[in-house]
Parts: structure tokens; sequence; C-alpha cells
């Protein structure tokens, strides 16, 4: 199965971003993929108020990027942030597509380095999966990809690939950090690891001003392995590759952690 990873820089316009929204799941289509990732907060960048962006699944927003992905005949997977409760959003992946209809509210909000996202932002509270083109992928948002449960609780549950969309903060060693935790997540989980965040403005002469997480680029595909299959930099770009399911499977045969794994949960 052929996948992109759509590396792009949202702005704080929505309307614009859909533009990127359709260039970047045009370009995929066009390389024969049958899923588009884009970036947590492709709806609109960090930094911004994030209440009066926000839509219902129903929107306009979503119900374009849902028209993209019918016109195109592709999946699309793209953060945008929708009504949460106590004048809260939920950060929210939509995922949308011939035949596929489902969204993810991220569980772990980013109350960390100086940074609290839960005074924004309402959290979710169940992990999703779905099924496209004979695989299963579980989702999974920026902070999440600090959690290992999750990557195998979707694991458990199917999946023989995680998606993980981030708008990850810079920062001493973040980007390191970043590079080792999806790799880990992957031999955790023993799945594919698709990981799309956003660019870094740095790389289009933008200076990083506030602290808000902007994105510091760096997507990548990984192997059930770990091992780093596609990889993109700091700028803008599009990433394709094809996942072989039978790969998550030779590795679980031979690396069976899931079903060696012992439960140390209070009784």
């Amino acid at each position: 199965m052929r996948i992109a990873l759509a590396q792009v820089i949202s702005s704080s316009d929505p309307s614009s971003n859909l533009d990127l929204v359709r260039d970047y799941a045009g370009r995929a289509k066009a390389a024969g993929a049958e899923l588009v990732v884009l970036p947590e907060a492709a709806m609109c960048a960090f930094g911004n108020p994030l209440g009066s962006v926000a839509e219902p699944l129903d929107g306009p927003w979503a119900s374009t990027v849902r028209q993209i992905a019918a016109d195109l005949g592709i999946t699309i997977v793209a953060g945008m942030f929708t009504p949460g409760s106590g004048g809260r959003v939920r950060n929210t992946l939509l995922v949308t597509g011939p035949g596929t209809e489902t969204s993810y509210d991220k569980i772990h909000l980013f109350d960390a380095f100086g940074f609290a996202e839960s005074d924004a932002v309402d959290g979710g509270d169940a992990p999703v999966t779905f099924s496209l083109g004979g695989m299963t992928f579980g989702l999974a948002t920026c902070y999440d990809v600090r959690f290992p449960a999750l990557f195998t609780a979707n694991a458990r549950a199917g999946a023989d690939v995680n998606i993980v969309c981030a708008s990850w903060g810079a920062g001493p060693g973040k980007t390191e950090q970043w590079d080792l935790l999806v790799r880990a997540r992957a031999l955790d989980s023993t799945t594919y690891v698709l990981a799309c965040g956003q660019g870094d403005p740095a790389s289009l002469g933008r200076p990083l001003e506030g602290t808000a997480p902007t994105g510091v680029g760096h997507s990548a595909v990984v192997s059930p392995l770990g091992e780093e299959l596609a990889a993109l930099g700091e700028a803008p770009g599009l990433a394709v590759l094809d996942l072989d399911p039978e790969l998550v499977a030779q590795v679980r045969e031979r690396l069976p952690v899931l079903a060696n794994a012992k439960d140390f949960a209070a009784a």
C-alpha cells in the first residue's frame, strides 16, 4: 500500500491551509498514494486563537477536506480543531476518504516545557483505529508519542501502522527526542510509524516568535523494527513510500513483544 507524508507549514488562515491540503493531496495522488497524512494543526497553526477557528466535523473546513478526498479518490488525515467543553477546543485528527470516515481527539495534552495545552484544549479519552487497503491504522497526536501504551493499545486492536501527527515544539534536544521517540514507538508496538510533523518555519525564513509549538520538521516513516525508511528535513515536502503488511506479520513472529508482554497493572 502506498502512503504519503505531507510535511507542511500551516498559517493562521484556515482557508489558505485548505489550499495546502488540496495541493499536497493532489501530489500524493499523482504519486499513486492511497493515503496522505498531514500534520497536527493543519487547519490553523498554533500561536493563534483556536476558539475562533474551531468547527464541528460537519463544518465548512472538514467538509471541504472531505470533498477534496472524494474528488481525488484518496484518504486524508489532517489535524484540525473542533469545539470542546468549557470554552476549550479539541485537538482532532480528521480521517476522510472513499469508504473511510473517523476522527481522533488527542488524549495526552502537552502540559510540559512551560506550555499548558490543557488551558485551551479539552482532551480525548479513547484510542481510534481505522482500516484501509487491507491494513489497520492507529492514530496519535504529538505529545501522545511519549506514551507507549497508546501505541501498543492500537496494535492490540489490530493496527499494523501507527500514525503520529505533530506540531513539535522547538528547543534544545527536541528534534533528537522526536527522532528517538518515533523509532521507539515502532519497536514497542511492532508497527510501522508514520510520523508527520509541521515543517520548521525558519526553513522559510520565518523567525520563531513566542512559545507556541510551530514545528521542527523531520517527518519520517519507520519500520516495525525501528528502521527509518523515509525522512524529510526541516522544509516542507512530500515523502511517498510503499508499506508491506507482510513485514509486520514477519516481525511479530520473530520479535513477539506484544505476545510476551506482562501486565503489571494493579489488581
